[in-house]
């Protein structure tokens, strides 16, 4: 039996997720980021995220070859960052408030959590590569998240 692809994002829409932006800097020291939701714990030891990118995805590549990432979990009220970086946009970063992680990711101010990375492994899985990462610090604020759900951005009720 095969899903059609529409039926299968349709269903898979019904799972509301948390957004991220995923950050790195390239060797001429350059930032790069992208909005990424399908974002997931792995492991508590050692720690481990996952995060699955497009193949046609601008930063699929550099995450090929780079190890440190960035990762901002987004608050309810970042959705237009969230969008910012879903889009193909040079200067994504004008503008925009953060600090450096200690590897010099980039860490979003006012996200809802942040973790620097080092990404550990890399498994292709159909037309998306995962990308398993060690978390080396984080922190966190106490705030609403920012959700995907059903192709849009939805917030928790208070």
């Amino acid at each position: 039996m095969t899903l059609d692809p529409d039926a299968f994002r349709a269903v898979l829409g019904r799972f509301a997720s948390g957004v991220t932006i995923l950050t790195t800097r390239d060797a001429a020291g350059r930032d790069h980021g992208m909005t990424v939701s399908a974002f997931c714990s792995v492991s508590l030891e050692p720690p481990l995220v996952l995060a699955c990118v497009d193949h046609t995805a601008d930063m699929h590549d550099l995450l090929m070859t780079l190890d440190d990432v960035g990762v901002s979990i987004l608050a309810s009220g970042q959705e237009a960052l969230s969008r910012r970086f879903a889009e193909l946009e040079s200067d994504r970063f004008d503008g925009i408030g953060y600090t450096r992680g200690e590897r010099g990711v980039v860490l979003f101010d006012e996200a809802l959590a942040h973790l620097e990375c080092r990404v550990r492994h890399r498994h292709a899985a159909g037309d998306h590569t995962v990308f398993v990462c060690e978390v080396e610090r984080a922190t966190v604020r106490q705030e609403r998240p920012l959700l995907y759900y059903r192709g849009g951005y939805a917030q928790l009720e208070r």
